[in-house]
C-alpha cells in the first residue's frame, strides 16, 4: 500500500509538472466539450479524444468562425495528452511570434525550436488573426518544418487555407508552411453559433 500511494503521488507530481510546463491559459477538458454545439461528428470527436494522431505524430487544424470551440477542444487536447504523459507546449499564435523575436534578438531562435520540439505536442492557438512580417513567417516555417513527421502540431485558425496570405506575406511562405503542416494532418472544421453569442444571450435580462 505504501509503495502504490508512494507512486500515486509520484505520478500526481509529474502530472502538475507537465501542466505547469504546458502553460494553458485555463482549465478546458474534454468532458466541458459539447461536440454537438460544434457541429463535430460524434466519431471525429472520440477519434480525437483517443489521441492516436498523437502516438503516429499527426497534426490537427481546428478550423472554423470564431466562438465555435476551437481554442477550447486544442487546450482540452492538450490536458489530455499531459494526463496520458505527454510533454506539451502551448502558446497563442501572437505569443509564439514574440517569443521567436526575443530569440531572434539574442540569436537562440534556433535553441528556442529545439526546446519547444523536447514536447510531443506543440499547440499554437488563433493563427491568423495577426498579420506576420517575412521574419516571423520564415520563423515559423522553420519551427513546422522542424516538427515534420517528428513532432505533432495543433494549429486553429479562423482563415482559410487559400487566403493564408492574407497574414502571411507572400504566397510562397504560405505554400511552403501548409505542405508541412497538411501533411499527415487531420482537418477539423467546426461550425455552428458561437458560444460566447450564446452565453451572452443566456444573460440578458428580459424587458
Amino acid at each position: 500500500m505504501l509503495v502504490r500511494e508512494e507512486i500515486q503521488a509520484r505520478e500526481r507530481s509529474n502530472l502538475a509538472r507537465r501542466l505547469s510546463a504546458a502553460q494553458f491559459p485555463g482549465h478546458k477538458t474534454l468532458d466541458a466539450f459539447d461536440p454537438a454545439a460544434s457541429e463535430l461528428p460524434r466519431a471525429t470527436f472520440e477519434f480525437l479524444r483517443s489521441l492516436e494522431w498523437l502516438e503516429r505524430n499527426d497534426n490537427l487544424v481546428f478550423a472554423g468562425p470564431a466562438g465555435t470551440g476551437k481554442s477550447h477542444l486544442g487546450e482540452s487536447l492538450g490536458h489530455a495528452a499531459c494526463q496520458a504523459g505527454h510533454r506539451v507546449r502551448f502558446f497563442s499564435a501572437d505569443d509564439l511570434v514574440e517569443a521567436l523575436y526575443r530569440g531572434l534578438a539574442d540569436n537562440t531562435v534556433g535553441k528556442l525550436i529545439a526546446g519547444l520540439l523536447r514536447n510531443e505536442l506543440v499547440i499554437i492557438d488563433d493563427l491568423g488573426f495577426t498579420a506576420m512580417d517575412r521574419v516571423a513567417a520564415e520563423h515559423l516555417f522553420r519551427l513546422v518544418s522542424a516538427a515534420y513527421e517528428k513532432r505533432s502540431l495543433i494549429v486553429s485558425t479562423n482563415v482559410e487555407f487559400e487566403r493564408w496570405t492574407r497574414f502571411l506575406p507572400d504566397e510562397t511562405v504560405a505554400t511552403a508552411i501548409l505542405d508541412r503542416l497538411l501533411h499527415h494532418c487531420h482537418v477539423i472544421r467546426l461550425a455552428g453559433e458561437s458560444f460566447r453569442m450564446r452565453e451572452a444571450r443566456t444573460l440578458v435580462t428580459p424587458a
